[in-house]
């Protein structure tokens, strides 16, 4: 994982290579779909640390955000656990060449603007510097050119359909492509529903988390909203009441991928980044060291 140089091999898709499923999980392609097999997951984190951190970062580099410091640490998450990187489509089983998380942008403020799809490659080495460099070229780009990208343009000449057409023939051909890999570069590339995770930043709107349904179309098997940084009264570990800054995630999971303790381990983990954001400096898939044994 998070590397474009593997050799594809008779099965694998241009994206990811075929896994090899256990007999449980290959059935369950057959009952359920993305769908009907997502969960849903909420978990506040204590970020009092992580607020600190970013204080004191800010000041040599004002452009700093905690979006972009959530998703490095997300990123850190899904190479320490790769199988968050996997997905099924057409009953199979597949795990990711690179990371790659998604966001929308808007182009501009007003309510009418148009929203961006932008696709973002984690790679090994990237820590929450690079990460916002890349987010912030991005975001520029489109809201100083008013750009799409191709995936936006592909589905603009779409919708200049009829709805039968769309209904009856295009959406039929489009979901048999997608599931046999076969939908061109200018749609496949930048389509939001073929990243690893799709991230919703809630807080920059002063929204708390919600859920967020998956699709059946494209690969995308994680949706994660990040709410609002707020102050809460938590109980510590010593039985005193303490004030601190809290944010809420709004988890989504294709429950095939993956059992309850890995999802768990892996929120966890999480958890533990954002209580010790120096490892925000670390490269992307530095290996993180569980401190402690998980309890049922």
């Amino acid at each position: 994982m998070g590397s474009t140089k593997y050799k594809k091999k008779f099965g694998d898709r241009r994206d990811a290579r075929k896994i090899k499923m256990p007999a449980m999980m290959r059935l369950l392609t057959y009952l359920t779909d993305r769908q009907d097999a997502d969960v849903y997951m909420n978990r506040k984190i204590d970020v009092t640390n992580l607020v600190k951190y970013m204080q004191e970062k800010k000041k040599g580099n004002s452009d700093l955000t905690y979006f972009h410091a959530f998703s490095i640490a997300i990123a850190k998450v899904i190479y320490n656990r790769p199988k968050l990187n996997r997905y099924i489509i057409n009953h199979k089983c597949y795990e990711r060449h690179d990371v790659i998380l998604t966001f929308t942008a808007k182009v501009d403020y007003s309510d009418n603007a148009k929203e961006v799809m932008s696709l973002i490659k984690v790679d090994p080495n990237d820590n929450i510097y690079s990460m916002s460099d890349k987010i912030k070229k991005k975001v520029e780009k489109f809201r100083k050119n008013k750009e799409q990208n191709s995936s936006d343009d592909s589905l603009d000449a779409l919708d200049k359909l009829p709805g039968w057409m769309l209904k009856f023939i295009v959406a039929p051909v489009v979901k048999f492509m997608d599931r046999h890999d076969l939908l061109p570069k200018s749609l496949n590339d930048d389509l939001l529903y073929n990243s690893t995770v799709i991230l919703s930043n809630l807080g920059s709107i002063k929204c708390g988390a919600i859920y967020h349904h998956l699709t059946n179309f494209g690969t995308n098997g994680i949706l994660v909203t990040i709410g609002n940084i707020h102050k809460e009264p938590v109980v510590m570990d010593d039985g005193k009441i303490e004030v601190r800054d809290i944010v809420e995630f709004g988890i989504n999971l294709d429950e095939r991928v993956a059992d309850g303790v890995y999802f768990s381990k892996a929120i966890n983990l999480l958890d533990y980044i954002l209580r010790n954001p120096e490892l925000l400096e670390d490269h992307a898939d530095e290996r993180i060291e569980e401190k402690k044994d998980f309890e049922y």
